[in-house]
Formats: C-alpha cells, sequence, structure tokens
C-alpha cells in the first residue's frame, strides 16, 4: 500500500513534469519522473499499471505467476472484449464470434506458428473501424494511441502509384522497425480498396511462416486490413437469406467466407487484387460485416445518446434512424451508410 501511494505521488508529479516545461516548473519534478519510472520498472506489473507495455502477458508470466492465475487473466481478458463487442457493435454477429475467438485464441498460444491476419470486409458505418479499435484497446491500454499500435490510412500514407516502390521498402523497414522493439505490435491497414494493387504483398514474407527473419520473429504481431471489397457479395448474400424468409443470424461464416475471398481477389479495384497473401492463405480471417438494419441503427444511436451521458429518449432515436437512407430501393431494408454519420444527425437533436 505504501509503495501504491508512493507511486500514486510520482505519478502525479511525473504527469506535471509532462505538462508543464520542465525549466519553468524546476529540477525537481523531472526527478521525481525519473525516479517513478526507476521505481516501477522494478516491479512490471506496477509499471504496466500505469503505462503501456510490450506484451504485457509476457511480463506478467516471467514475474513467476502460476498457470491458474494466467488462466484467470485470459478468461478475464476474453471476458472484456466480448463485453466491449456486445455493448459497441450491432447487428454482427460473425464479427462478434470469428474475433472473440481469433484474438483470445492467438493471445493465449504463447507459440504461434504465423502472426495473426484478419481482413475485415463491409460497407462503411458497419463497424470495421470500430473493431479494430476495440482490440487495440483490448491488448494496450492507450488503444490506438499505443506506441505498439500502428494505423496505415491507404489514401494518406501510399498516395502516390508512381512512389510504389518506395512505399514497399518504407512499410518493410517500418514494419521491421517496430517487431524488433515490440514483438506483439499490431498494424492496422486502413482503405485496402483503395491500396495501390501489388503494395501489400511487400509485407508477404513477415505474415508468413518464418520462424525468424533477420534475427526477428515476427509471429506474435497481429496484422488487420480494412477494406469496403465484397461489399457487394456480402450483401447479396445477406439479401438473398432476407428474401428467403431466414434470419441474418442464420448466416454463418461457412456462407460467406469462400465467396468473399475469392471476391477479393478478383476485384481489380481492391489492393488485395491477385494479391499473394490470399494466393498463399496467409490471410487467417475473412470477417464479413453484413449490412446494418434499421433496428440496429436505432441501437447505434441509443449507443450514442449513452456515451454522451444523455437519457435515451426512444422519440430522438427514432427520428434519427428514420432520417438515415436505406436499400433497395423497394425493400428499404438496410442503412446505405450504416450508422456512419449518426454522431453528426444526433447533434441537431442536441
Amino acid at each position: 500500500m505504501k509503495l501504491m501511494r508512493a507511486a500514486l505521488a510520482l505519478l502525479f508529479l511525473s504527469c506535471l513534469a509532462q505538462a508543464v516545461d520542465p525549466i519553468s516548473f524546476g529540477l525537481a519534478a523531472v526527478g521525481a519522473a525519473s525516479a517513478l519510472t526507476g521505481l516501477l520498472s522494478s516491479y512490471p506489473r506496477l509499471y504496466c499499471y500505469f503505462r503501456d507495455c510490450c506484451n504485457h502477458a509476457r511480463v506478467l508470466n516471467s514475474t513467476g505467476d502460476s498457470s491458474h492465475t494466467q488462466r484467470a487473466c485470459e478468461a478475464e481478458n476474453r471476458m472484456a472484449l466480448q463485453v466491449n463487442l456486445d455493448r459497441k457493435l450491432f447487428g454482427q454477429h460473425l464479427v462478434k464470434k470469428v474475433v472473440l475467438k481469433a484474438v483470445t485464441g492467438f493471445l493465449k498460444n504463447q507459440n504461434p506458428k504465423k502472426p495473426l491476419t484478419l481482413s475485415l470486409h463491409g460497407w462503411t458505418g458497419t463497424g470495421k473501424n470500430l473493431v479494430s479499435r476495440i482490440i487495440a484497446e483490448n491488448i494496450y491500454k492507450g488503444g490506438l494511441k499505443s506506441p505498439y499500435v500502428h494505423q496505415f490510412v491507404s489514401t494518406l500514407h501510399f498516395a502516390h502509384v508512381v512512389d510504389i516502390n518506395k512505399y514497399k521498402d518504407q512499410l518493410q523497414a517500418w514494419i521491421r522497425g517496430n517487431v524488433s522493439v515490440c514483438e506483439r505490435s499490431i498494424f492496422i491497414f486502413d482503405e485496402m480498396d483503395k491500396m495501390h494493387a501489388g503494395l501489400i504483398d511487400a509485407i508477404k514474407p513477415f505474415l508468413d511462416y518464418y520462424e525468424q527473419l533477420d534475427g526477428i520473429s515476427y509471429r506474435k504481431a497481429i496484422f488487420i486490413f480494412l477494406s469496403n471489397a465484397g461489399a457487394e457479395r456480402i450483401t447479396q448474400i445477406a439479401l438473398d437469406f432476407w428474401r428467403s424468409g431466414k434470419q441474418r443470424e442464420e448466416l454463418q461464416l461457412k456462407d460467406l467466407d469462400p465467396l468473399l475471398s475469392v471476391a477479393v481477389f478478383n476485384n481489380k479495384n481492391s489492393g488485395f487484387w491477385h494479391s499473394s497473401l490470399i494466393d498463399k492463405n496467409l490471410i487467417d480471417y475473412f470477417v464479413p460485416f453484413l449490412p446494418l438494419e434499421y433496428r440496429h441503427v436505432k441501437m447505434c444511436v441509443a449507443a450514442e445518446l449513452q456515451a454522451r451521458r444523455y437519457v435515451a429518449d426512444p422519440e430522438i432515436i427514432s427520428r434519427v434512424a428514420e432520417e438515415m437512407t436505406y436499400f433497395p430501393k423497394a425493400e428499404k431494408i438496410y442503412s446505405d451508410k450504416g450508422c456512419k454519420t449518426v454522431a453528426a444527425k444526433l447533434d441537431f437533436y442536441l
């Protein structure tokens, strides 16, 4: 308890030292920050309570935790991930099932044969960015802001096709450098449907079954790809289910996975077009995000109200959901923007 109180006091001074110019604040705060770092680094659990640690689970193992404690931690982590998915993600029963099993199973495995590679597909606003953020937050407390989570946006980081060879070299160097610092690094590639064909193949060696490459193991890293490619195929299958009188929850991954991978592989407007990552079966899971229905949009509105600490007013929820546009024209089942504009539309009523 005394150790915790001392750490909290030093942490307070450390935060002040970061918020104020050290020269004006005085050397005492800087010394306190240094003392905090020294104190916490001597106690890995305490240190990782306050700061993001690379592969915190491995740190816990190295401190001599019993297998019983480790199993309890794994169960707690799985429950936390499931709770976050249930509270924040709507209408995506396949996504919840696949992501929960894939991520928790991978993190539990102390000797994976290759990195975990997830490819998330679906229309905008269906939850792809949300799921990647939830995964990051359940592994590192800093989430997307953690120094061990790296996000690439195709239209920003790989904008010019004439520079594709330079991008390949930079991408390999970036991944190599970050994994050498933290083997449990997370790499998120957004807008894969806008990436130049052939570029993503530059990272193929890092996703393969190599034990090491130039002395570095990539087997504990996580790669997540986000794309609109294949969304048309997903929607058509979901629509066929609806028209045949079946519930969307009856859809299984086997109904979508083979067709989705083929559709993405043959899509000339996708960064995965004829990609060796697909051809060599290096993507572990193609995760389909179904188009969202009116009832799911209402859930998104209610969740946004709750996040802003407002009462979930049924009238406001219905009004916002009704302002969204739906397709196909005849049936008007699915929101064409998912929940993408819910927050903006809600501003009008609040």
